[in-house]
């Protein structure tokens, strides 16, 4: 027995030495390919020396003696920090994710394929004036100087993801850089037609006035009149056809989860350091690395500091010495769905206005890791790409001999978009900066601009032209053979709004509704806020002057405007009523419930219990209202529905009709239902975390899920390489934490502001700046998620545009120079 206890012990020790040493080797191997900031390299490509300045949080200050020269240097650090991201956003546009993960990929690389995103993007190179192929190739050739430094000099193959998987890694190209701009395009535009589908799948089971109530329209002056759809279209299908979750590396986002921002300025007038002050914090969904990366570039115009994305050349957030920018989601009805009717003598003819057509037709290959490849017969139509039925879900209102074609304005050979960044880098005034807008083809964004003296607000993207006689207006799929519903053009720049210098010498933008045009004239019927807007609002009335101790309360605020303007409306009945409640009772839990929440302000702060109360209430609320109506539909409803809770609450047209209950006899009323389903949202607190309603934490549910794309679900790996954080804000406040809406973390934080800044146009060198993680994309260097904790607690750095200051704060110096 004896012998036997050694030989376990032996065998033990071993197995515990083996493991320390592959342990160990594999920290030796991952940590090759963290960079060396302190160095000196010759390498191709450039004319004159490029000095990188590292300062403390690692932001890259790029010197260089011509602009080419320092897109190189941009080019370089971005793959120095970011080349595995920056290899999974080219190979997402390219629509060659399953090469490395096989089919968990393969419905992203279709979807990829057949929007034709990186073709598009080749193609639109030719469209690019001189000078900007000239600095996408100096920033290709940068990238491409640190691929070949990781190649000659085995460093770790420049990201530890390189291990697991092994890609043949290609030189980067201009192309590739407008391949990523076009698929961070598709990310933030994909709301407009998951709407329409959703939309049009409500009105085959409710009311045009029951539909008003759910999909309510910022108030205008014009109606759009839906036609009957099950009219339309009587062979849609009618089994139930549950919405697809989001694939695996997908850059489409859950509905309800796409773009957003926030953005405001004030003039002089305003200011307490009598220039303009300009904020703005991007909305994206959350990740590990940030989707955005802090430099620092000294261009010839002048040096420009702020938040770029790896894989793109621009600074697209921030500012230079005389003007700042930032940018807000536009929501522009850029995207249309139609239906196309196939010949049922011949399904390779559709319909068009002057009779049978023949489909564009190309044939491409997936190739798939451990798996054969798959070959894709892709269709165009006179209105745009075929989609199959699994993509955006359109199967589920295609009817029977049909098809679904896409449009999108971004689905064209000569998108400019790159143009605009670069000019507005460029621009030295409010009216420069607004002109640059012409270039930006989608995503629609709302440039907002401060100088020292001014201030304005410039809409950029490409307008769809519509017939006046469109059947749905451009809100759920159309007929595709009607003239009247296909697309008549666009829109000349001169048509977008702009707001400049304006009375009051305030702007604002958090995704609403900035102008008041009836269709075709309208941008859009679904404005991405009605609720942050008028948090904003009333912050920024609240006092006299502004200065930038105002401006970061008003961007960090926490309280829900939506929670202080709905519980009046859902607790009016029950608040202190009733007899008091023996002790662990489901009576006192929910006395005690409403007393707390009588009591709140609205703040939905991570170390409170009311929030976490209230969003579970209203969750299951609107669940109540809308289930019985919609049944499995319901579930697609992911998010509250501000306006909708409060037409039903406050009977608008006869909305209170949603809290009675259309399988029972008697008719509830609304007091009834909002009882019932706060009784239901505490026990399912209860189950989860605990019975004691005071003892609850918001921050608990609340948590932010800044998750590597890649290697996050995977066993272990995930502890690495996952940042999770409790976190203050919610769906509707300023600033904004986004919550799934899905099971098995409903609450959990997925879609924030990835980029934080302030900007002070009188002082400049005080504008201060934040992201989400840290700079490096390498998840054992220290760079890694060092801004995180700031980013969590609503603090900031500095980032100067002073080349003393940087020098005397550096903490590496690259220098890279030329071969001889």
């Amino acid at each position: 027995m004896i012998q036997v206890f050694r030989w376990l012990f032996r065998i033990t020790v071993a197995f515990l030495v083996l493991l320390g040493i592959a342990l160990y080797g594999t920290y030796w191997f991952a940590s090759r390919s963290l960079p060396d900031y302190d160095k000196s390299l010759t390498v191709s490509g450039l004319a004159e020396p490029v000095e990188i300045i590292r300062n403390t949080y690692n932001v890259p200050h790029i010197f260089g003696q011509s602009d080419e020269d320092v897109f190189f240097g941009l080019g370089y650090v971005h793959a120095q920090d970011r080349l595995w991201q920056m290899e999974l956003s080219r190979r997402t546009a390219q629509g060659r994710l399953s090469e490395l993960f096989g089919m968990r990929t393969f419905e992203t690389d279709k979807l990829m394929r057949t929007l034709d995103i990186y073709g598009h993007a080749r193609r639109s190179v030719g469209a690019l004036d001189a000078e900007a192929v000239q600095l996408l190739e100096a920033y290709a050739r940068g990238v491409n100087a640190r691929i070949e430094e990781v190649n000659q000099q085995a460093r770790g193959r420049g990201a530890p993801e390189f291990f697991l998987f092994s890609p043949v890694l290609s030189t980067w190209t201009p192309a590739d850089t407008l391949g990523v701009m076009n698929v961070l395009a598709l990310s933030m535009s994909s709301s407009q037609v998951k709407e329409e589908v959703l939309l049009a799948r409500a009105l085959l089971r409710l009311s045009s006035e029951r539909l008003q109530d759910l999909h309510p329209l910022v108030p205008n002056q014009g109606v759009a009149a839906l036609p009957d759809l099950a009219a339309l279209w009587p062979d849609l299908p009618t089994h139930e056809w549950a919405f697809a979750a989001p694939e695996f590396l997908s850059p489409l986002p859950a509905h309800g989860l796409g773009g957003a921002s926030n953005a405001w300025a004030v003039g002089p007038e305003r200011s307490a350091t009598r220039g303009s002050f300009l904020a703005n914090d991007p909305h994206l969904g959350l990740s590990a690395p940030s989707p955005w990366y802090l430099a620092r570039l000294q261009l010839q115009t002048g040096g420009v500091v702020g938040a770029t994305v790896p894989g793109v050349p621009l600074v697209m957030v921030g500012r230079s010495e005389v003007l700042g920018w930032g940018l807000t989601y536009g929501s522009l009805d850029d995207q249309d769905l139609f239906i196309e009717e196939l010949n049922p003598q011949n399904p390779n003819l559709y319909r068009t206005p002057n009779g049978w057509a023949m489909f564009d037709t190309r044939s491409i290959t997936v190739e798939i890791n451990d798996a054969e490849p798959v070959t894709l017969n892709l269709r165009r139509t006179q209105n745009g790409v075929v989609l199959s039925p699994e993509l955006y879900d359109v199967g589920s209102i295609t009817p029977a001999g049909h098809v679904v074609s896409f449009a999108w304005t971004a689905l064209t050979d000569s998108n400019t978009s790159v143009q605009f960044g670069l000019d507005l880098m460029k621009a030295q005034t409010v009216q420069e900066g607004m002109a640059a807008g012409r270039h930006l083809i989608a995503p629609s964004l709302n440039l907002v601009l401060a100088d020292n003296e001014n201030i304005g607000m410039q809409f950029a993207g490409r307008q769809v032209a519509r017939h006046p006689e469109n059947q749905s207006r451009g809100r759920i799929p159309n007929p595709g053979w009607i003239a009247e519903n296909r697309w008549q053009g666009v829109l000349p720049y001169v048509a977008n709004p702009r707001f400049l210098n304006p009375d009051g010498a305030v702007l604002v933008n958090t995704n609403n509704k900035i102008v008041d045009r009836s269709f075709p004239q309208h941008l859009t019927y679904f404005w991405g806020d009605t609720q942050r807007i008028n948090r904003l609002e009333r912050l920024l009335q609240a006092r006299p002057l502004h200065d930038r101790d105002s401006f970061i309360e008003t961007q960090v605020d926490t309280v829900s405007f939506t929670a202080r303007a709905l519980l009046p409306l859902i607790g009016r009945e029950l608040w202190f009523t009733g007899e008091p409640a023996e002790s662990a009772t489901p009576e006192r839990r929910r006395q005690d419930a409403l007393e707390l929440l009588a009591a709140w302000n609205g703040e939905m702060s991570e170390h409170l219990p009311e929030p976490l109360i209230y969003a579970t209430w209203l969750r299951f609320l609107q669940d109540r209202l809308i289930r019985d109506e919609l049944g499995p539909l319901a579930d697609a409803y992911t998010h509250v529905q501000p306006l909708f809770i409060e037409r039903v609450f406050r009977d608008l047209d006869g909305a209170s009709i949603w809290c009675d209950v259309v399988q029972s006899s008697p008719r509830e009323t609304c007091a009834q239902m909002a009882r019932l389903a706060l009784d239901e949202a505490l026990v399912w607190l209860s189950e989860r975390y605990g019975s004691s309603v005071q003892s609850l934490r918001w921050g608990d549910a609340h948590y932010a899920t800044h998750d590597h794309p890649a290697l996050g679900n995977m066993p272990g790996l995930g502890l690495i390489v996952n940042i999770r954080q409790s976190t203050s804000g919610g769906d509707n406040t300023l600033m904004r934490g986004k919550t799934s809406g899905a099971e098995p973390n409903p609450f959990a934080n997925v879609h924030a502001a990835t980029y934080r800044g302030i900007y002070d146009m009188a002082d400049p060198e005080s504008s201060v700046f934040i992201i989400s993680t840290g700079q490096s994309g390498h998840p054992l260097s220290r760079h890694y998620d060092d801004l995180a904790e700031l980013w969590r607690r609503g603090e900031y750095i500095p980032m100067t545009l002073d080349p003393l200051l940087a020098r005397a704060g550096s903490v590496g110096i690259t220098v890279l120079e030329p071969v001889e």
